[in-house]
């Protein structure tokens, strides 16, 4: 009988706990004091956050999740200490795979109403690729990916989707369950795009004599200001120099808040900030280079910006050659030590993102992508730049797959323009500006890429509007498929060539082309002789057949639709062979 009553006891205490909407609270306002302590790899936190009901119901239930290697000392409302229940909460959102999450009790709050908590929690941050390894992943592949951590000399600490070092709140997500991670963190910037983030960072270090720890420098992507470093002052008490500085995001928009500390030089340019660590100065030079190389060529490409940038692009060296490049607003954090091809395409990433910011993430994002693949175009030709874009498009051909079996009502949420997913919407992004840019031509791209003004970005069909006006075309069909709903890609192949001919000579190709996707597409048709090639442009609708006619002085070999360009679910059938008929 004592068996039964302690099983229904703990199901009692678990039905309000399965019931919580872990998504119902958005956290509009973060305040918070932070203190690292490198000697320690140690992280400690005390603040407040104002939280706000999203739900369409009261709340009585708040769920807060920090990384699993930090644990909560105190939360408060009002000065007094209320009731919590901490526990591990499995989620992929951090680099341990799992959150330390605090499930607070407090009187109910209605929906749209706020409250504030005061909070403490601290704990160590040391490199940590568990959830990578766990899902296969090599153990030396994955620390170059999940490379944040505390460290003695070396430090940097990125937020949501890496380490949960400030207070977050979602579903759980896993690695193994597709997009899962990326969907999560993107709905949680989403949601979090207009909250404000104080951060009064402070440096504790051991300065007693004989001490070999590196004075190191603090820099966090202050979204109010850029990158900023330095101190405001210190104390030093007892052997240890503390130093601090403010920071204030008073949006954090799409950001992520990184914090980095290093004994970095600086290697300062009229088009940016390079801040190098003592052993790879040559490669800080080489990448000043890059960035002297590729900014006129960016500004060509996209056109020059029509307003000086409201933050210069800042470069943080990573100390392992082989890490992962990472860049969140006007901050690109990667190694130095990289050859010159990788150092070119990072800058002129950095350089398209600092120059045209967008409150959208399909421009900002997809531009960027795409200044990587146009900037290849002008130095290895056009082949080199689609097989480079070919080479980011396999996990979005999943994606797109996905999307697709979840039906046509969901063509909107998974749109360029409303997904979350940051990874899946910069990809296809990328793509989508390159194909534009083959429909209205080099001028008129050019031409409205150099009016776009992000202030004056309210709707979404601002940008539809400024290329049609720019190129005389219709365009509504191609942001219809592409940006407002996601309708796949297309499918395309060759049907039939008919060849006629001509009485003066030559011969004329009349070739139909079967698109059984449901996106349309522009895509290029191009007939290969011996002697060479020619290329039209035709307009396939979704689930539809066009045709084209192309000129030939003799029989073409074979004809050919989509030279790359064009993202589709399956390439392998875009080639005819033209076999002569007695």
């Amino acid at each position: 009988m004592r068996f039964f009553y302690v099983v229904g006891f703990l199901w009692a205490l678990a039905l309000p706990l399965r019931a919580i909407d872990r998504e119902a609270f958005s956290i509009s306002r973060y305040d918070l004091n932070a203190t690292v302590e490198p000697e320690q790899q140690r992280l400690a936190v005390r603040g407040r956050i104002t939280l706000r009901n999203e739900s369409d119901d009261p709340q009585k239930n708040i769920a807060l999740q920090i990384s699993s290697s930090l644990h909560w000392v105190s939360i408060k409302l009002d000065g007094k200490p209320v009731e919590f229940l901490s526990q591990a909460y499995t989620s992929d959102i951090d680099h341990t795979g799992a959150l330390t999450e605090a499930i607070v009790t407090v009187a109910p709050v209605s929906p749209e109403k706020t409250i504030d908590l005061e909070i403490g929690y601290e704990g160590t941050i040391t490199q940590d690729a568990s959830r990578l390894i766990r899902i296969g992943v090599p153990a030396e592949t994955a620390k170059h990916s999940d490379w944040d951590q505390i460290g003695h000399t070396f430090s940097t600490v990125r937020g949501i989707g890496y380490v949960a070092w400030y207070p977050v709140a979602t579903e759980a997500a896993s690695l193994s369950d597709g997009d899962s991670v990326l969907a999560t963190v993107g709905r949680w910037k989403q949601r979090e795009s207009q909250a404000e983030m104080k951060v009064n960072l402070c440096l504790s270090q051991n300065s007693a004599e004989g001490n070999s720890s590196p004075p190191l420098q603090m820099f966090m992507n202050d979204a109010q200001s850029g990158v900023r470093g330095g101190s405001a002052g210190g104390i030093t008490e007892k052997n240890v120099s503390t130093r601090c500085k403010a920071y204030d995001f008073k949006q954090l928009g799409q950001s992520v808040p990184v914090f980095v500390l290093g004994n970095y030089s600086d290697n300062s340019r009229e088009n940016a900030v390079i801040h190098y660590l003592p052993e790879h100065k040559s490669g800080a030079d080489d990448y000043a280079i890059a960035l002297d190389q590729a900014g006129p060529a960016v500004n060509q490409l996209l056109g020059a910006p029509n307003s000086k940038p409201a933050y210069m692009p800042e470069t943080f060296d990573l100390p392992d050659a082989q890490d992962a490049a990472f860049d969140s607003g006007n901050a690109l954090l990667m190694p130095l030590a990289q050859n010159d091809t990788s150092l070119l395409l990072a800058a002129a990433r950095q350089l398209a993102h600092t120059a045209f910011p967008s409150p959208r993430l399909w421009i900002s994002e997809g531009l960027a992508g795409y200044a990587q693949a146009a900037y290849m175009q002008s130095e290895k030709g056009r082949a080199a730049a689609i097989a480079y874009m070919q080479g980011h498009r396999a996990a979005m051909v999943e994606s797109e797959k996905e999307n697709l079996a979840q039906g046509s009502d969901k063509a909107a949420a998974h749109s360029l323009i409303n997904d979350p997913d940051q990874f899946y919407v910069e990809t296809k992004a990328m793509s989508v500006w390159w194909m534009l840019r083959d429909m209205v031509g080099e001028t008129a791209f050019t031409d409205a890429l150099h009016n776009y003004k992000a202030s004056e970005d309210k709707d979404a069909y601002y940008v539809q509007k400024l290329f049609e006006a720019r190129s005389h075309r219709d365009l509504a069909w191609f942001f219809d498929d592409w940006v407002y709903r996601d309708r796949g890609l297309p499918e395309l192949r060759i049907v039939s060539v008919y060849p006629r001919q001509l009485v003066g000579g030559g011969y004329l190709l009349t070739v139909t082309v079967e698109n059984s996707g449901q996106a349309g597409a522009e895509v290029p048709v191009t007939r290969h002789m011996a002697q060479g090639e020619s290329t039209e442009r035709l307009i396939v609708p979704g689930n539809s057949k066009a045709s084209v006619r192309i000129r030939a002085p003799m029989l073409p070999q074979e004809a050919r639709v989509n030279d790359g360009s064009v993202p589709e679910a399956n390439s392998g059938n875009n080639s005819f062979k033209i076999e002569v008929t007695q």
